[in-house]
């Protein structure tokens, strides 16, 4: 079960019920596995996480891609790119081992969803070192996410065979079903701030179905890719389900382009505009998730010792580099002062560093250019009027590291306010009423998540429901959950993730409809 816990501190916020392993073995325990046979269903060693050759790069590579570590701003490795070539071969690969993954019975696909999460459980300490030191998020963070992987795998492999049932209907038929049915190869564009809960919660539901993936992580996170790709195929998965390219956004082109049956991509919104038109003019199946500016609204009737609490860990988590993070703050007049006071008193208290020390809550920023963008956000707000209540700052220290930061006497027309602001920044608004917040709330072009904050429940749920968005919570921040669909409107993208929703994105839903005896055997043709 996921539950995320009310209190200030966000490791309270990333706490994850997680199943008992038992021991710390690097070996799985052996059980018997139904698709494999007792002679390959032992024991299975733990994935070493290595770096796989093929993406070693060479004298001879005209491009790669290279892991940096935001801690230090020091490069960790260079990896080769995938090029024109390497995509086909590789979706080829991947469309013959659909032709036999396909015809798997559901609950056999589902023994590999276990068997992965199992893997990640055992590996998570190796997979969240691998994530800090990639992409910055706190060890803590890196290791929640990992869990939460496990978890979705475990979700599916548990209710997957039951999301694809058929379902009956009624007409002049004899019997009348719906079934679900795969695709065929789906290539995912995955994000660096999640690497591998983004491409987890993608690739769960596809192999479910019985598509198989093609995997092309971000350019900023190669090794995370790489190890979750690992990771996959040391479950025993057939060869060829689960495939990994790696390159910037000609390799994205190329996927594209490629005999791939649909793409599930996460990122900006001027790349998602591309992913779309390049799809459409192949009229191949798109999911976009396109990131967000959530607003955080904070009603007359708040508690606001909880709504202050619920603002650090909904601003802060992942260094503010989330797409379901809060945003954009709207408060109340009335209890506007003693909100600030707490959400500053709080804010005050996160220790930033590094994030491999446990004591650590908010790590560096992921690359140089995304921190400039975000001082520029914050610059123009204050040369446009807004007032510095807390931080505003690089940090003067190595790394990509910027100050938790809270602005006030913000106005919409403010950068910080108008685009979406991935890092540590939380502007505020002081609003009069309800109907204030959800106008400004609403003045976005983007729609994925939301936060309402009240005591009286009814109040706050009417708010919610007039909120543009795909996702709402009230009283708490807003999470993805593979038991909920999640996905938004307007620039956010469109299509959904997780849930029976999310996995029948990517099936053939085939109407059914059998007859004992023609009814047009003997009709008049007209």
């Amino acid at each position: 079960m996921l539950e995320f816990p009310l209190g200030w501190r966000l490791d309270t916020w990333l706490a994850l019920a997680e199943p008992s392993v038992d021991g710390n073995s690097n070996v799985l325990h052996p059980f018997h596995d139904p698709l494999l046979g007792p002679t390959r269903g032992g024991p299975y060693s733990a994935p070493t996480l290595s770096t796989d050759d093929r993406f070693l790069p060479e004298k001879s590579s005209k491009s790669w891609v290279q892991s940096v570590n935001p801690t230090t701003g020091k490069a960790l490795r260079k990896f080769k790119a995938s090029t024109k070539a390497d995509v086909a071969k590789t979706v080829e690969k991947a469309k013959k081992a659909f032709e036999k993954w396909r015809d798997v019975p559901a609950s056999k696909r589902a023994v590999y969803l276990e068997r992965a999460a199992k893997m990640l459980r055992s590996q998570k300490e190796k997979l969240g070192r691998i994530i800090t030191l990639e992409m910055g998020k706190t060890m803590r963070e890196s290791i929640s996410e990992v869990t939460k992987c496990a978890l979705a795998l475990e979700y599916y492999s548990e209710n997957g065979e039951k999301f694809l049932g058929p379902e009956m209907a009624k007409t002049d038929a004899t019997d009348s079903y719906i079934a679900f049915e795969p695709l065929g190869v789906i290539g995912s564009i995955m994000p660096w701030n999640f690497p591998l809960w983004q491409s987890v919660r993608f690739a769960a539901p596809a192999l479910m179905i019985g598509n198989t993936t093609v995997f092309k992580p971000s350019s900023t996170s190669p090794r995370s890719g790489l190890a979750l790709g690992n990771a996959f195929n040391s479950t025993g998965l057939p060869e060829g389900c689960f495939n990994v390219v790696l390159g910037g956004p000609e390799v994205s082109d190329y996927l594209i382009e490629s005999d791939t049956a649909a793409i599930s991509f996460t990122g900006s919104v001027a790349a998602g505009q591309d992913v779309a038109e390049q799809a459409g003019k192949r009229l191949k199946k798109i999911v976009l998730e396109l990131g967000g500016s959530d607003p955080f609204i904070v009603l007359g009737d708040a508690d606001v010792e909880a709504a202050s609490s619920g603002a650090v860990a909904g601003r802060f988590i992942n260094c503010g580099q989330s797409c379901i993070a809060s945003k954009r703050f709207f408060v109340a007049r009335e209890v506007a002062k003693e909100f600030l006071a707490d959400f500053v008193q709080k804010t005050k208290s996160l220790i930033v560093g590094d994030p491999l020390r446990a004591e650590t809550d908010v790590g560096p920023m992921v690359r140089e250019d995304a921190l400039l963008t975000l001082d520029g956000q914050v610059k123009d707000a204050v040369k446009n009027g807004a007032t510095v209540e807390l931080g505003g700052e690089r940090l003067p220290r190595k790394g990509f590291f910027y100050a938790p930061t809270i602005l006030t006497q913000v106005r919409p027309e403010m950068r910080v306010m108008r685009e979406e602001t991935f890092g540590p920044v939380a502007p505020i608004m002081v609003v009069k009423d309800d109907d204030e917040a959800v106008k400004f709330a609403n003045t976005s072009s983007f729609g994925l998540g939301a936060s309402i904050w009240g005591q009286d429940v009814r109040r706050a749920e009417k708010v919610a429901r007039q909120v543009a968005t795909g996702l709402v919570s009230v009283n708490n921040v807003v999470v993805s959950d593979p038991r909920i669909p999640f996905g938004g409107i307007k620039n956010s993208g469109f299509g959904r993730e997780l849930s029976r929703y999310g996995m029948l994105e990517f099936a053939n839903i085939k109407s059914v409809r059998l007859y004992e005896k023609s009814p047009i055997a003997h009709a008049r043709v007209e």
